[in-house]
């Protein structure tokens, strides 16, 4: 508890007339010897002004975020409004060159007022799935989802989804849901993805008839593609791609469609962010194009180097503020502190 002026004050006099003398008297008053000296000490220097009580200085550490960073956060987050604080730490790091760590990100935007709860439940799952694919175009995962367009009924999405990077190889807007729909969607997909003939992705589906279909089984054996079928009532082992679909139509089915062009536009645009635009988590905040095409790596290591770089920034400044150097100075002790 914190006294006030007046009250330490009445302290000093009790205790300087108490018959018990110094000690005894801070003993039963439950004072502290070096904290009563040091009011003492107040008093006779500046009387019951020094007495008061001292704001709480709070110490400025070496990594603190420099103003002008946490607003350069804010005004991401209001440009892009859509994304997560993860997203714009990533974004910042890749376009800003300034790391700034996610849970930085997310104190900052929070101290705005601009967190706000997620609308939704968050679904558990396994935490790891048992066999993963070491490599992009191990495994390609396939399905269908359906889209409503007004005044022309229902129109049907097959999706190529490359297991490894989450990369879409390639989609096709298709009216019915044929085994000849499923062959044109991955016979394309297999000219932009440009294997050799000695390469060839296994294709995982589900169980609808027209991925179990003998027509389909004979076109992917011409093509030495092994399928592969998840267990009955068991979406869990189609799990990316569904979700892929999930977070695609929250997005896409905001809008009606009065036209199949409308619609294939909007899952276009949308595909193009999810390749190249929207950092996964699952991938270590990388693009799935980036993963697809090789180049994960080399923008982890350029991210390192940024945060690096951007750490050693905040550590220089926090030290020449500190020591009030100059700038011959300033550079030997940053030279010597790293």
């Amino acid at each position: 508890m914190r006294l006030s002026a007046s009250e330490k004050e009445e302290i000093i006099y009790l205790v300087s007339r108490s018959d018990l003398g110094v000690n005894k008297t801070l003993k039963e008053l439950g004072i502290h010897k070096s904290t009563f000296y040091n009011w003492c000490h107040a008093y006779n220097e500046h009387g019951i002004e020094g007495l008061e009580p001292q704001p709480i200085r709070k110490r400025q550490q070496w990594n603190t975020i420099p103003q002008e960073e946490k607003n350069l956060v804010v005004d991401l987050a209001l440009d892009h409004t859509d994304l997560s604080s993860r997203e714009l730490a990533c974004k910042l790091t890749d376009e800003q060159q300034i790391f700034i760590s996610e849970s930085s990100v997310y104190r900052i935007l929070k101290s705005r007022g601009l967190i706000t709860t997620p609308p939704f439940v968050i679904d558990f799952a396994k935490d790891e799935f048992d066999k993963k694919t070491c490599f992009v175009n191990e495994l390609w995962q396939t399905d269908f989802t359906y889209f409503k367009i007004i005044g022309w009924g229902w129109y049907y999405l097959s999706t190529v989804l490359d297991d490894k990077s989450r990369f879409i190889v390639h989609w096709e807007l298709c009216e019915t849901m044929k085994a000849e729909d499923v062959r044109s969607t991955v016979a394309t997909a297999l000219k932009k993805a440009k294997l050799g003939t000695k390469r060839r992705p296994k294709l995982l589906s589900d169980n609808g008839s027209c991925y179990v279909s003998s027509e389909l089984k004979k076109y992917l054996k011409s093509e030495d593609i092994e399928p592969i079928h998840g267990r009955p009532l068991h979406p869990q082992t189609q799990g990316k791609i569904e979700r892929y679909h999930r977070s695609m139509k929250n997005t896409v089915k905001l809008n009606n469609y009065y036209y199949p062009e409308q619609l294939k536009d909007a899952i276009e645009k949308f595909v193009q962010y999810y390749n190249h635009e929207r950092y996964h988590e699952s991938l270590d905040n990388l693009t799935p194009a980036d993963v697809y095409y090789g180049r994960g790596e080399l923008i982890l290591q350029e991210r390192e180097r940024i945060k690096k770089r951007s750490l050693e920034r905040r550590r220089r400044i926090y030290f020449s503020e500190k020591r009030n150097l100059s700038p011959e100075n300033e550079k030997k002790l940053f030279n010597f502190i790293n």
